[in-house]
């Protein structure tokens, strides 16, 4: 039997009777062309309808559970592409272990609080003229709330038209009442155990936002900075009369700041006097300078000037040395002595082998000044640190001469549009003026900005609160230790996520709680004004108490302090904490209100999978808020996956106009290929998108739906008869052999997260094993032979299989075409996603089977590539046409092939083995050099039937121009009535 199309008919050559009707064509309604973008809405609304989700749950229960935890998005615009591929990844996950046994829920979930949504009011008020500090707190954090209700609707509704299933109608939401008395409870217990405390620490700071930032709120673009080489006058040390020690610096602003300068003894460091000078301003002949040795010839190089090298400069000599302040004298203010610490952070990479060491401004400066505080302290210098700059970015009365003393105003380092300020031109103009600048230029560079107004940030020295990472926590244990020790416990995927994550706990320094800002879950503490917090576990419960009735909203309501230490005498002594916590912390105590307080999950979760971003973002927080209160990690295993660039392999970008949006895909093709697309990528990697791409899914996506209209056309004819395996054919043990090989690998794919292998298997095995092989053959038997045929009921048995296979294992992938798929196969069965992955029993492996049928392959691929020249050359029009003579010289592969019809399997009327050579001009595949094929016509009549070329056409004088086979089935079918 020929090759012929879905439904394709055969030409009547008999008067007599109508031979198309009396074959078994592949009839179905379910269509060629999917039209995805108008069915999957109508399958949505079905799933809607049906409560697929509680039908999930239910066929669920007493099963054991699988809880992959929702990481938050953030509730503030439509989904955009790296929405989508986080959000089908996780449905393949639930649905694949719903599918093997597990009762795998999904309840997602939205972050609410935070700085975006207060900033989209805020512009709001700006657009209207209305200034937020002059609305009621709790009127502003209304308005927050209805917009962050507003995208969670809309949202929602994205994700599930992408094909999500999941507790929609209950999902978990930061900003829920219940949700922010648990954020709440958390934050007390961290309190009330000794770990959070009020520091004084560099944060980074945006003056835009007018709040302190979390390193996972800020990410670093170009930048131009100016720099400084800047003077600092030694004093008190004979053998360095005059001179001067430099230091480099990308941040001119912070001078005011500066109280050290850290050098380190493993540099070697030089006295330079300088010879020559052209410059119009810095050192001039007979001065003298100590820099690294390895950076002195292009520091003074850049200051255009010549010099020599006097001697060396021991670090005996630099440890205890003082100097004076660039700025003595500016403003009154400055008077100080500057020592000299040595830092593990100083090298002579560049720069000039000293650092400018300013507490206020830098974590590495400020924990240097701490740890040389006892030194400092014992040398008789004050060890206390300034606050030189304020939350608007202008210098303070800690800056003299630059604050509030200053004519015309303080200067100010960044404005609230985010552009520089005048404070750097400031202060180079007043170290000009005192001869303490020795060089200055600009630098393009790398600098933190703010991920939300993409401005730049200052480091900047506030009062905050923080959670200890190193205090002991009265069991041995440390927040840190407990995390790297959860690290060392948790399955990462990929591998490399964990050593990723460990340097991030292994360097990070005390967690940082505090934002001043209004929309979130305060830091609902009261302190005294050292700091110290109220422990009074009354006053906590009234807290979480009306956190639950009420919100946190309670918190800033007239009168909430008086609510809150009602009774207690010294009512006075306590202040109410009004900053608001990180979001981080939000979502890193979901585990807390969600996989704990819902009975319906459990605690821990079994995954958490998000973009690589995260590992300093939500499974970072989620760690440290569950070890300090919990002692060990909310999940068991962590799934990464990379990000989305263009097609090209760059950045997306609306400036480039190479942003793909999930939206339109799904509008133009469907969102089941652009599951398929997420499906089929290295996802632990970066992924390229574009029209290409999405094209190439498209084709394979086409040739997978046709395998299964293929299949379903088929089965229109399956009486549902079973013939035992042993006494199927070869062929149909075959491909029940490879369904349970491939059992094995989607099962292990799928509990390995590895998706890519799964639907590549699949694809492979449905395009070239099934369309181009298995099927191929045996159309002809399937449509042909007659009723009572074994091999076509075994053919019949293993289509059959081969369907509920396939379409359960890519249903967690591509659920709408599943769905539709099968409930044109099943039309009284509720749904796909209802059903199990089949059992394949693992006696159906037969490597021996396949190992032979690997070398019958082999031979009908030669067949198959000799024949196809004669078709391209239009000698033939069909294979059926040809009875080629086969020279196999392999002794293995004639084995293999011994007493086999291999014109059935090669699909020829005919077929000649010979093991003896081939003649010049016979074809020889490139793979398969042991077999040489000469082309023959086939003999004999063509069957009107099956157009197969035979020597017993009209030997059935009932039949007269069919072969005897199918006059065989004639006779049958007519016996039954079908004829």
């Amino acid at each position: 039997m020929p090759s012929h199309s879905h439904g394709e008919t055969m030409t009547d050559t008999s008067e007599k009777l109508d031979y198309s009707k009396t074959l078994n064509l592949p009839q179905t309604d379910f269509p060629m062309r999917a039209g995805l973008p108008k069915k999957e809405p109508e399958i949505v609304a079905r799933w809607g309808e049906m409560d697929l989700y509680k039908r999930l749950r239910e066929d669920a229960k007493g099963r054991e559970k699988f809880v992959l935890h929702d990481g938050p998005p953030y509730a503030n615009g439509n989904i955009h592409i790296g929405h989508a591929l986080n959000k089908t990844l996780k449905d393949i996950i639930t649905r694949s272990f719903q599918m093997r046994g597990y009762d795998a829920n999904y309840v997602p979930g939205w972050d609410c609080h935070g700085l975006p949504i207060e900033w989209k009011i805020e512009e709001q008020y700006r657009a209207k003229g209305k200034n937020k500090d002059e609305v009621p707190v709790n009127e502003f954090r209304k308005e927050c709330r209805e917009f962050a209700s507003h995208w969670i609707k809309i949202q929602s509704e994205e994700f599930q038209r992408l094909g999500v299933v999941g507790d929609f109608e209950k999902p978990y939401l930061t900003m829920d009442y219940h949700a922010e008395a648990r954020i709440a409870g958390e934050l007390l217990k961290f309190a009330m155990s000794g770990q959070l405390y009020r520091g004084s620490k560099p944060v980074m700071w945006s003056v835009v936002e007018r709040t302190a930032l979390a390193e996972a709120e800020v990410e670093y673009h170009d930048h131009e900075s100016d720099t400084i080489w800047v003077k600092f006058p030694v004093v008190g040390n004979e053998d360095l009369r005059d001179a001067h020690v430099v230091i480099w610096t990308t941040t001119p602003w912070t001078i005011p700041g500066n109280r050290a300068v850290s050098y380190s003894p493993r540099i070697a460091y030089g006295l330079f006097e300088v010879t020559a000078a052209e410059n119009d301003f810095g050192p001039q002949a007979g001065e003298k300078l100590i820099f690294a040795d390895a950076l002195a010839e292009e520091s003074f190089a850049k200051a255009k000037l010549e010099y020599k090298r006097l001697r060396d400069v021991p670090a005996d000599l630099l440890e205890g040395m003082v100097c004076d302040h660039p700025l003595k004298g500016l403003g009154g203010g400055y008077e100080f002595p500057v020592p000299l610490l040595a830092g593990d952070h100083v090298t002579d990479d560049a720069g000039t082998g000293f650092v400018h060491t300013a507490p206020s401004h830098g974590r590495e400066d400020f924990d240097a000044w701490m740890d040389g505080r006892a030194e400092l302290e014992a040398r008789g210098i004050d060890p206390s640190i300034p606050f030189p700059v304020d939350d608007a970015g202008y210098y303070t009365k800690d800056a003299p001469g630059f604050g509030p003393d200053r004519e015309g105003g303080p200067a100010r380092v960044i404005d609230d549009k985010g552009k520089k300020g005048d404070a750097n031109k400031a202060v180079i103009e007043a170290l000009i003026e005192r001869n303490m600048l020795f060089a200055r230029g600009r630098l393009k560079h790398s600098y933190p900005h703010s991920w939300r107004s993409k401005k730049p940030v200052i480091f900047r020295n506030t009062p905050q609160w923080f959670v200890y990472m190193d205090k002991e926590l009265g069991d041995g244990t440390t927040l840190r230790s407990r995390a790297l020790k959860a690290i060392d416990t948790t399955r990462f995927v990929p591998s490399a996520g964990q050593s990723r994550l460990r340097a991030m706990i292994e360097d990070r320094p005390d967690w940082v709680l505090s934002r001043q800002r209004a929309w979130g879950v305060p830091i609902c503490v009261f302190a005294d004004e050292d700091g110290n917090i109220l422990q009074d576990e009354t006053v906590n419960r009234r807290i979480l108490e009306a956190f639950e009735a009420e919100g946190a909203d309670a918190w800033f309501a007239d009168g909430a302090k008086d609510r809150f230490l009602e009774g207690r005498d010294d009512k006075d002594k306590w202040t109410q904490v009004m900053d608001i916590l990180d979001v981080w912390f939000d979502s890193g105590s979901t585990h807390t209100f969600t996989l704990e307080d819902r009975p319906d999950l459990k605690w821990p979760a079994d995954v958490y999978l998000e973009g690589s971003d995260q590992h300093r973002g939500w499974f970072h927080s989620s760690l440290l808020e569950s070890c300090g209160t919990r002692g060990r990690a909310p999940y068991d295993t962590v799934i990464t996956h990379g990000f989305t660039m263009a097609e090209d392999g760059r950045k997306m970008s609306k400036s480039l106009g190479n942003t793909v949006v999930p939206q339109e895909i799904i509008n133009q093709s469907g969102a089941d290929i652009l599951r398929l697309w997420v499906a089929t990528t290295d996802y632990w990697e970066d992924q390229r998108l574009g029209k290409n791409v999405i094209q190439t899914n498209v084709d394979a996506y086409r040739k997978l739906r046709n395998t299964v209209r293929w299949m379903l056309g088929t089965l229109a004819h399956d009486e549902g008869e079973d013939v035992p395996v042993a006494e199927m054919p070869e062929l149909e043990r075959l491909m029940l052999h490879r369904l349970a090989e491939l059992d094995e690998v989607v099962r292990a794919g799928y509990d390995n997260f590895d998706f890519k292998r799964v639907v590549r298997q699949l694809l492979d095995f449905m395009v070239i094993e099934l369309s181009a092989f298995y099927f191929d053959i045996r159309k002809d038997a399937l449509y042909c032979d007659a009723p009572s045929s074994i091999r076509r009921k075994a053919s019949l048995q293993v289509v059959r299989k081969l369907f509920d296979c396939v379409v359960t294992w890519l249903a967690p992938v591509i659920p709408f075409t599943t769905e539709e798929a099968w409930l044109e196969r099943y039309p009284d069965r509720q749904s796909v996603h209802l059903e199990q992955f089949p059992t394949v029993p693992s006696e159906w492996k037969d490597e021996a089977l396949a190992g032979k049928w690997r070398k019958i392959r082999q031979v009908r691929r030669a067949v198959t590539g000799a024949l196809e020249i004669q078709r391209k050359d239009k000698v033939i029009g069909s294979s059926l046409e040809a009875s080629p003579v086969v020279h196999v010289t392999d002794a293995s592969l004639r084995e293999a092939i011994a007493d086999r019809d291999m014109a059935e399997i090669c699909i020829t009327s005919g077929i000649e083995i010979r093991d003896d050579a081939a003649p010049a001009d016979a074809f020889v595949s490139e793979d398969v050099k042991d077999v040489a094929v000469v082309f023959r016509r086939a003999s004999g009549e063509k069957c009107a039937r099956s157009w197969r070329y035979t020597d017993d056409v009209g030997v059935d004088p009932e039949f007269p121009d069919v072969s005897a086979r199918d006059a065989e089935a004639l006779r049958e079918l007519k016996a039954l009535g079908r004829v």
